[in-house]
């Protein structure tokens, strides 16, 4: 799954070979994996968790945002 993290100022990650994206959501985290169903939905205050095959795991501050699934492609515009 091909995974976008953006801000204002910059594009904090982009890649194409991702397993997961754990996600701060106002209702509580959640994950996205590989061919999820379509979603938007608003985030918080916290920590993204991306794991790429074969890499330690990275982690991404955000102070909130929204984000995207569509087509196997995740977007998330953050704060």
């Amino acid at each position: 799954m091909k995974l976008d993290i953006i801000t204002p100022g910059s594009t904090l990650f982009t890649g194409d070979d991702i397993y997961l994206v754990q996600l701060p959501g106002v209702d509580g985290s959640f994950e996205i994996m590989n061919h999820h169903a379509p979603l938007i939905s608003v985030l918080k205050s916290g920590k993204i968790k991306v794991l790429v095959k074969g890499i330690t795991p990275q982690f991404f501050e955000i102070k909130g945002g929204v984000i995207e699934v569509q087509n196997n492609k995740v977007l998330v515009l953050a704060e």
